[in-house]
Formats: structure tokens, sequence, C-alpha cells
């Protein structure tokens, strides 16, 4: 006989794209398997925003655990569940910084390769779906923390609208399309210059202009 809980949250994942808002007050009235969709829904958002500050693997999922566990107690507070990303980010960012802090540490913002990451496949298929992905990497290591933080962020799933961005990096929303355009540029001219970049490819559009 079927599970229940799983069939509860099967039928959440199956409905037609319920809202943030509907996840949160279903889940505010103890819905288990409307607080397992919000998760679902965001963990990869949580989880690319904390790889961002390079803290390791286990530090990284505790901070990512530390995120939803205040998510639990901050739930009724939250007057604006489709800003629910936002919180989600700037609680990642806070709490990594906290971590970060007690380590009397510099933070960072380069992408790790060599730990597994639930991200890395997102952000491969986003950017490119063949053997040139370790080029590629390479390319990517070579452009600022910055920029590699920036297009990250760009890159997440479910996407960052450009407010949530501006308030995580600190910097005006009408700064980043400029940004993102220098960086992609950037990246082009290593790659470029390695001979890797071809603009038939598939994937290969996301090293394009700005949205």
């Amino acid at each position: 006989m079927a599970d229940p809980a799983a069939q509860k949250v099967l039928a959440w994942t199956l409905m037609s794209a319920p809202s943030t808002t509907e996840l949160v007050a279903a889940a505010l009235q103890g819905d288990r398997a409307a607080w397992n969709a919000i998760v679902d829904r965001y963990q990869r958002l949580v989880w690319s925003v904390v790889r961002g500050y390079r803290l390791g693997d286990a530090s990284s999922a505790d901070v990512a655990q530390t995120v939803w566990l205040r998510l639990v107690e901050n739930l009724d507070r939250i007057r604006e569940p489709e800003r629910l990303p936002s919180w989600l980010c700037a609680t990642a960012k806070n709490e990594a910084l906290r971590t970060l802090r007690s380590r009397q540490r510099v933070v960072p913002t380069d992408f790790e390769y060599d730990i597994p990451d639930p991200t890395a496949h997102q952000f491969d298929e986003s950017l490119i779906q063949d053997e040139r992905m370790i080029r590629l990497a390479g390319a990517f290591a070579e452009i600022s923390g910055d920029c590699q933080h920036l297009l990250r962020l760009l890159a997440t799933d479910p996407p960052l609208d450009y407010d949530a961005i501006a308030e995580l990096i600190g910097r005006p929303k009408g700064s980043i399309g400029p940004t993102r355009a220098r960086c992609i540029a950037r990246l082009h001219r290593i790659m470029e210059g390695s001979g890797d970049l071809d603009t038939d490819r598939p994937g290969q559009t996301f090293l394009g202009g700005a949205q």
C-alpha cells in the first residue's frame, strides 16, 4: 500500500505549478507534504548560494540545514511568500558569513570543481554539454571571483530576479546587466584564445548577450 505522506508530496509536485504562497499557507497549517515541496523547489537555490562561499562539503551541508531551520522558525513571519527565494538567499548568505567569521577566514567566491555539488549538473548543462566542460571550467576559473559569483547566481534554479541578486552582491540593480555582459565577454575572450569557442554548439547561448 502506498505511503499517504508520499502520495501527498507527489500530489503537490504534480499540481500545475502551485504558488509559493499556496505552499507556505499549507505548510503553516501543518501540511508536511507542502513543506517538502518548498524544500524540493528551493534546495538547489540555497545550495548554490552557500557553495559560493567555498565552505567545504560538510560545512556547506550544515549551513544549508541551518537555513531550513531558520525558515521553520520564521515561516509565520514571512509576509510576502512570493519573496521567499530572496529571503532564503539572504539567509544562506548570512549563515555562510557567520560560519566564515567563526573560522576567521576571508570570504572567497571561487567556484569549486573537485567537490560534488547538486548545482554542478545544472551549471554544466547551462554552459556546455560535451567533453569541453573541463576546458570551460578552466576558463571560468580565470575570470574574477565576483564574475564567478554573479554568473552562478544568474544560473540558479529556480531563477533569482535582479532585485534579489542586487541585494546578495551589494550592487545596484542597474549594474547587473552590464556587469554580466562584461563577465561573459571576458569568458568569450578566454575561450576564443583557447580555440574552444563554437557558437554553433548547443549550450553556447548562455555565453551570449545580456538577457
